[in-house]
């Protein structure tokens, strides 16, 4: 065995769990406060692609500014418009969602045609670094550090702020935190935008890493409902779950290939969940 080779792969597999990481926070948001079980997430991250393809374009904003850009772009108007008449109906979300995932890929098939675009990126990303004996691009790394930052400031929003407070309330008991006061439809609308805001990130992100496609959604939602439901529906949850799943596919994938890694993945998931269907960490209490 080439140790080098070894360490080439547990490295690999730090970047591909930051990537399942980040396509899965805004769902894990979403789901894990609101219930929204949401089959257009994938198409929120194709928005955050495509929004900083025109902001790139069509108003020559950096990069680095399209990520922000991104986030303040994607998901209000959704909630506003539809998901507000439909929490605690998670059918009619589930229809719902899936109905605006095929709406918003059709349209913007439409505005944009099938041709791949691409995002430009500073030159300093685009070279690689070299960690000991093993070459890692640039751009992962700040994927790696983006990720990092966000997974920390989520967590100071939600457990040491007032907000994040009102939003455990919410999820516990939404009608006993109506008695103290707490607007649950307002932590409902924040909780929802800020998680489409982190899909619009994922896709700033994403689409320096693949080619932006109308279609590209598809390609991570999969990875991130698997990273939500294993994870058990909590912060927590989904940072260990895309840890585990992103090393044990690097590492099957150094022994096998990606096909069989992937397959081998999905199965041990399924497993997984037939004797924990409530996932790592479920969270605590049920939801009212």
């Amino acid at each position: 065995m080439d140790l080098g080779s070894l360490l080439n792969a547990l490295i690999l597999g730090v970047s591909i769990a930051s990537i399942w990481l980040i396509a899965a926070l805004g769902l894990t948001i979403i789901y894990g406060t609101a219930g929204v079980i949401n089959m257009a997430h994938g198409e929120l991250i194709m928005l955050g692609a495509y929004s900083s393809y025109m902001l790139q374009f069509y108003l020559g904003l950096p990069y680095l500014l399209c990520l922000p850009a991104s986030f303040v772009i994607v998901g209000l108007v959704l909630e506003r418009c539809l998901i507000r008449y439909l929490y605690n109906r998670p059918l009619d979300t589930l229809l719902a969602t899936y109905g605006v995932s095929l709406v918003l890929m059709q349209g913007v098939r439409l505005l944009f045609g099938s041709d791949p675009k691409y995002l430009a990126v500073p030159e300093i990303f685009q070279s690689n670094v070299m960690l000991g004996s093993v070459s890692i691009s640039v751009f992962r790394v700040v994927v790696l550090l983006v990720t990092t930052l966000l997974v920390l400031a989520l967590w100071l929003l939600f457990y040491k702020t007032r907000f994040g407070v009102q939003v455990r309330a919410v999820m516990q008991n939404k009608e006993m935190a109506a008695s103290f006061g707490i607007n649950s439809g307002r932590i409902y609308m924040m909780t929802f935008a800020l998680g489409a805001g982190l899909a619009g990130v994922a896709g700033a992100l994403f689409g320096v890493l693949a080619i932006v496609l109308p279609t590209m959604g598809a390609s991570y939602v999969v990875q991130a409902f698997l990273m939500v439901v294993v994870g058990g529906g909590s912060l927590a949850g989904s940072v260990v779950a895309s840890g585990a799943t992103g090393e044990l596919q690097s590492v099957f994938a150094f022994f096998t290939n990606d096909t069989l890694a992937r397959f081998i993945i999905f199965v041990l998931i399924v497993v997984f969940l037939r004797f924990r269907p409530q996932g790592l960490f479920a969270q605590a209490g049920a939801r009212r």
